[in-house]
C-alpha cells in the first residue's frame, strides 16, 4: 500500500469509494466532520426511538453487495436488508389508495380499480422505463463523463428515448388517469428532481425498483452505514471523525496535503471529496483560483429544494400503516411550481410518510413506533425565511395533517419529536442554500454538465456524490463511486 488516498466526507458515495480503493490496495483515509458517519444518512437515538435522517429507500442491493464481494467478502456479513412490502402506499385527498409494488399481479390490479383505461399504457410505460434503465443506468451510470465528447457519444441513445422531455410529459404520453401519472412519476422527488422538468430518462426508477425491489437495513439505513464502516475498517481503512476538512492544499496542477480544524494535516497522492460540491470548490479548494473560479461558476447553477422533516415517536403501534406512504395533497404540479420555480411556502403539502417499526420493531421501544413526515421545501435561495420562526408552525401544520389522515390523536400519543429544516442542512452539511440533493438533476445538468468526476485541471482531485454523475439516491451515489474509483485506480497504477 504505497498510494494513500483521502475522501472528505463519510456519506454513502464516500464509504463507497474508501471501500473499492481499500479494496485495491489503496492505504484510504476517510475524514468526517461530524460526530458519526452517514453524512445524509445520519442517526439520532432519542428516548429508545432510532430516527434515521434518511435516506430511506434501499434499490439496487447488488451495487452495494458488490462493495463486499470485491474482497471476497458477503454483505450479510455486516448487514440485514428486509424486503419492504409494498414499495409505498400511495393516498390521496379523496380516501383513494393505490398500493405500489413489483408484485405483477396486485399492481396491475391496483391500476385495473384506479385507472382502469390505463392498463395498455401501464405496459408501454414499462417497456419504456427498461429502455431508458439499460442506456442510462446500466451503460452509462457508473461511466464518468469528463469531456464533451462523451457526452455526445451518448446522444443518440438520449434522443431516442427522448430525453428532453419530462418524466410526467413522457408518463403522461402512455397513461391518461391524474392519479397514476403521479404514482409513475413522483419518484424524481426522491434524488431531488422535479417530475416536470426532470429528463424522462429517470423514468428508469420504475425498472430499476421493478427487478431489484425496495429494501430497509434492518435497524435503519444508519445499520447500513454502520456496516460499510466495519468492512471499511476490517479492509485496514481509517476512520477520522469529528475534525473537518478546512483546506485541500494544491501546487501547481495537483492537490497535495489535506487539513483539519484541529491541525491535523497529511499528505496523500489523490484526494477525492464526498463534501458538498460548492464548498469543495469555493471553500477547501480556495487556496486554488481556477478552482476557486469554478466555484463561483457553481454557485450560478440551479439547486435541488430542501426538505422539511419531522421526527417523531408514538406510542401504540400501527400495522395498518404501511412502511412507506405518500400523502399526496390537493395539488400537484402548483404545489411543485410553488417550490422549485416560485419559491413560496405554500398551504398545502404533499408529505413522504416514513414508518420503519411495521418491517423492523426494533427501532422504536416495545409498543412505540417510530415515524418521519417529510416534505418539499423550496432551498433557502429560493425561500430565505427564519426557520427557527416557521419551523414550528409548520412541524404542528405537518402533524396536524397525519393526524386528520391516518392517526386521529396523534398529539396526545407523541412520545418525542424534532425537525430538521434547510437550515440544518446548510449548518450541518455545509450543502449549498441549504439543498437536500445538490444540482438539480435537469438534463442540462447531468453527465457531462454535472461536476466531473475527476477535475479537470487538478490532477489528482475527485468527487464523488450526488454532485457528480450520476446524481443523487443511493444507487446513484454508489454509481459515482465506481466511476470515480476506476479513474483513481487508473491513475494511481
Amino acid at each position: 500500500m504505497s498510494k494513500r488516498a483521502a475522501v472528505i466526507g463519510a456519506g454513502f458515495g464516500g464509504l463507497a469509494l474508501a471501500i473499492r480503493l481499500q479494496s485495491a490496495g489503496i492505504a484510504t483515509t476517510v475524514i468526517e466532520a461530524r460526530d458519526k458517519p452517514g453524512g445524509r444518512a445520519y442517526v439520532w437515538e432519542r428516548e429508545g426511538f432510532t430516527f434515521d435522517a434518511g435516506p430511506t429507500v434501499i434499490t439496487d442491493p447488488p451495487c452495494l453487495k458488490e462493495l463486499w464481494a470485491l474482497s471476497g467478502h458477503d454483505i450479510s456479513e455486516d448487514v440485514e436488508l428486509m424486503p419492504v412490502m409494498p414499495f409505498y402506499r400511495l393516498n390521496w385527498p379523496d380516501g383513494v389508495n393505490f398500493d405500489y409494488s413489483n408484485d405483477e399481479a396486485g399492481l396491475k390490479a391496483e391500476i385495473a380499480r384506479v385507472a382502469p383505461g390505463d392498463l395498455d399504457g401501464y405496459d408501454q410505460f414499462l417497456r419504456y422505463s427498461a429502455h431508458v434503465w439499460e442506456e442510462g443506468y446500466v451503460k452509462l451510470g457508473t461511466v464518468p463523463f469528463l469531456d464533451f465528447a462523451s457526452m455526445l457519444k451518448a446522444a443518440p441513445a438520449l434522443a431516442r428515448y427522448q430525453a428532453w422531455r419530462s418524466v410526467y410529459s413522457m408518463v403522461s404520453s402512455y397513461v391518461k388517469s391524474e392519479k397514476l401519472r403521479e404514482a409513475l412519476s413522483f419518484h424524481t422527488l426522491l434524488v431531488g428532481g422535479n417530475p416536470m422538468t426532470t429528463s424522462a430518462i429517470y423514468a428508469l426508477i420504475h425498472k430499476l425498483e421493478k427487478d431489484g425491489g425496495v429494501w430497509w437495513a434492518k435497524g435503519g439505513t444508519n445499520q447500513l452505514i454502520a456496516g460499510m464502516v466495519r468492512h471499511f475498517e476490517r479492509l485496514g481503512g481509517t476512520m477520522r471523525l469529528h475534525d473537518p476538512v478546512v483546506a485541500i492544499d494544491t501546487f501547481g496542477d495537483r492537490v497535495t496535503d489535506v487539513e483539519t480544524r484541529s491541525g491535523w494535516r497529511e499528505r496523500f497522492d489523490a484526494v477525492a471529496s464526498n463534501a458538498d460540491i460548492v464548498h469543495t470548490y469555493r471553500d477547501l479548494l480556495s487556496g486554488s483560483a481556477p478552482a476557486a473560479d469554478y466555484g463561483r461558476k457553481l454557485t450560478r447553477k440551479t439547486y435541488s429544494p430542501s426538505l422539511f422533516v419531522v421526527h417523531f415517536g408514538v406510542e401504540g403501534t400501527w400495522p395498518g400503516i404501511p412502511h412507506h406512504m405518500i400523502l399526496f395533497g390537493p395539488r400537484y404540479k402548483g404545489l411543485l411550481d410553488d417550490i422549485y420555480v416560485h419559491g413560496v411556502l405554500p398551504k398545502d403539502f404533499s408529505i413522504y410518510l416514513h414508518h420503519p417499526t411495521v418491517t423492523d420493531p426494533s427501532v422504536a421501544p416495545p409498543g412505540k413506533s417510530t415515524f418521519y413526515a417529510l416534505v418539499p421545501v423550496a432551498h433557502q435561495g429560493k425561500l430565505p425565511v427564519d426557520w427557527e420562526e416557521i419551523g414550528p408552525l409548520l412541524e404542528k401544520r405537518i402533524l396536524d395533517e397525519v393526524g386528520r389522515r391516518l392517526i386521529p390523536d396523534i398529539h396526545d400519543r407523541i412520545v418525542t419529536k424534532f425537525h430538521y429544516a434547510p437550515r440544518d442542512f446548510a449548518l450541518d452539511l455545509n450543502a449549498h442554500l441549504g439543498s437536500a440533493f445538490s444540482l438539480e438533476p435537469t438534463l442540462m445538468q447531468s453527465a457531462w454538465f454535472r461536476g466531473h468526476n475527476r477535475d479537470d485541471r487538478l490532477k489528482n482531485m475527485y468527487l464523488v456524490g450526488a454532485g457528480t454523475h450520476p446524481g443523487a439516491g443511493i444507487p446513484g451515489v454508489v454509481g459515482s463511486a465506481k466511476a470515480t474509483a476506476g479513474l483513481m485506480l487508473a491513475d494511481l497504477a
